[in-house]
């Protein structure tokens, strides 16, 4: 439990007080709705459907204005930097801000759901409080009015029309809303967003026109409320329908709907996220020139930029847009330049449409041109800028994900050739997993230099990496198990074969580090990083003199 309060303890505080903060506002306005006087004539139409759809909508109220705010790429990145001098612990919270992204939008789907249903048996309501001649106070609340002297509490005020209810604003806006839900939703799905991200992607703007119906959905005053029950106090009088406005203790009751709320909340996030765009457009139209374009093997492209005030760390990534391509199309890609550098790089595999076309275009052109246009916004940080804050990292890649690890191996070089003092790493442990041999043929030459220059320095220590390939078995190299390099790489650390047995490589990096802090950083798949969250809890030892390791994830 301590091991897992070490790795998990302030995440898991964050979503408790977010949990309850959403209890108490349902619990909250459920008791108002389902308690307060000036809603009792309400009640009594409508039910307890009333108090179950405004505490949900006070729930949907709450994530929408939440929603916006993980997606507010430059807002993190931000407050990242604001954070260099805070814990890393506090820091990396916001590496999980897509995962708590989309559990908010699941809380969304869920009090939407509790919220159509309730005001479906609502409208049901108000159409039998309209018919239904047999109840007196029904029948008393039905007729009234709005005119000079009194006001109506049923909506729905003519008998021959009840029958759609979808033709008020808030029902209008509430298919509409509930339409552009269920399709982000369900273009959000892995299998969806993984192989066609288009769909993912244009279906994901839908939130504008969600946004949109959300804000006015309440102006059309469907829940109404009585207005000052001391002068009609609905306890005494709702026994005297029949007296109100000829007895002084009945007169007439008022009632009056609330202002629409919705925007107090999401406002602020709007705004927000409104500069956020502006930003990204202002950084579309900067200048952006090709210094080197290089197809490797695998169909790996590797694109060498330049842009003016560009400043990057290590790990960090970039989001590109081909107008050749897609004008509205946007793809994150971690940089695998160096800061020292005066360029920035990325390596781009072919994995869709929207890759397979850049790729295409790229092959086509004439030696020594430039690229097409090509719009760049960022960069942003991400968990691997903290990388050098730990005395001791691993870094594990899964195929292209070897790409954040790439700019700090490189940066690694940079400080060792200037021998910087503010270096506090002294032991990088790197994995690398990976299904073929041409995927390490654009990474070995950075490997080969980091050996040579380690050798050098009397430093071979400092860099253990350790390259496994699992789409082979031994038997393909065993002729060239004699040589001095590896068959594969070309590098003296010879390749594995199969997948690493992560007990084992923790267990080694503990025993070599008896009483250090190691950062575990993953660019991978879900599943790798399940395993290797559990083993950093494993393996982690409460007393502070003793290996802690704590475990880091890179998120798009």
């Amino acid at each position: 439990m301590a091991n897992w309060i070490i790795n998990h303890g302030l995440t898991t505080f964050i979503l408790v007080i977010w949990m309850a903060l959403n209890i108490f506002l349902f619990t909250w306005y459920y008791h108002i709705y389902a308690l307060r006087d000036e809603f009792y004539y309400t009640r009594y139409i409508l039910g307890d459907a009333l108090a179950w759809a405004r505490g949900s909508a006070a729930v949907l109220n709450f994530n929408c204005m939440l929603i916006l705010l993980p997606v507010c790429r430059n807002l993190l990145s931000f407050i990242r930097g604001s954070l260099v001098c805070c814990s890393r612990t506090m820091r990396k919270q916001l590496d999980k801000n897509l995962s708590f992204h989309k559990l908010v939008a699941y809380t969304i789907a869920l009090m939407t759901a509790v919220h159509m249903i309730s005001h479906l048996f609502n409208v049901e309501r108000y159409n039998d409080n309209r018919r239904n001649k047999n109840d007196k106070l029904g029948m008393a609340l039905a007729i009234l009015a709005d005119l000079e002297n009194t006001t109506y509490l049923n909506p729905i005020r003519n008998i021959d029309t009840i029958s759609n209810p979808c033709t008020s604003i808030a029902g209008l806006t509430g298919v509409i809303i509930t339409l552009s839900l269920i399709l982000i939703i369900t273009s959000s799905m892995e299998v969806i967003r993984r192989s066609y991200f288009e769909v993912f992607w244009y279906t994901h703007h839908l939130f504008v026109i969600f946004f949109l119906g959300l804000v006015i959905h309440g102006v059309g005053y469907i829940v109404r409320k009585q207005d000052e029950t001391q002068r009609h106090n609905p306890t005494f009088c709702r026994t005297r329908s029949s007296d109100w406005g000829g007895i002084t203790e009945c007169p007439v009751p008022q009632f009056s709907g609330g202002p629409a709320m919705t925007w107090y909340w999401v406002i602020g996030p709007m705004i927000l996220y409104l500069f956020e765009r502006l930003l990204r457009f202002i950084r579309y139209m900067q200048a952006v020139t090709y210094r080197k374009i290089v197809m490797h093997p695998s169909k790996v492209l590797e694109l060498q930029l330049m842009k003016n005030g560009f400043k990057m760390e290590v790990g960090q990534y970039v989001f590109l847009n081909c107008p050749a391509i897609s004008q509205l199309e946007w793809h994150p890609f971690t940089m695998t330049s160096a800061p020292e550098e005066d360029f920035f790089t990325v390596h781009i595999r072919s994995a869709g449409d929207w890759t397979d076309k850049l790729i295409d275009i790229m092959q086509q052109l004439p030696e020594g041109t430039q690229g097409p246009k090509m719009g760049v916004d960022g960069p942003f940080g991400t968990a691997s800028e903290d990388v050098f804050e730990y005395e001791v990292s691993m870094l594990v890649g899964a195929g292209i994900g070897v790409t954040p690890f790439a700019s700090i191996l490189k940066s690694i070089w940079y400080k060792f050739k200037i021998s910087n003092p503010k270096l506090r790493t002294r032991k990088i442990y790197f994995y690398w997993i990976c299904r073929e041999t041409h995927a390490f043929e654009w990474f070995a030459d950075l490997l080969q230099v980091l050996e040579k220059e380690m050798e050098e320095r009397g430093m071979g220590d400092f860099l253990t990496y350790k390259l496994y390939l699992t789409g082979w078995d031994q038997g393909h190299v065993s002729v060239h198990s004699g040589e001095e390099t590896d068959a594969v790489t070309g590098l003296k650390q010879k390749t594995h074969y199969g997948r690493p047995v992560w007990d084992k490589e923790f267990e080694q990096v503990r025993k070599e580090n008896p009483s250090s802090v190691v950062g575990t950083f993953l660019c991978g798949p879900a599943v790798l990083a399940k395993v290797l969250s559990k083993k950093c809890a494993k393996y982690s030892d409460v007393d502070p003199r003793k290996t802690k390791f704590y475990f880091n994830k890179e998120n798009f």
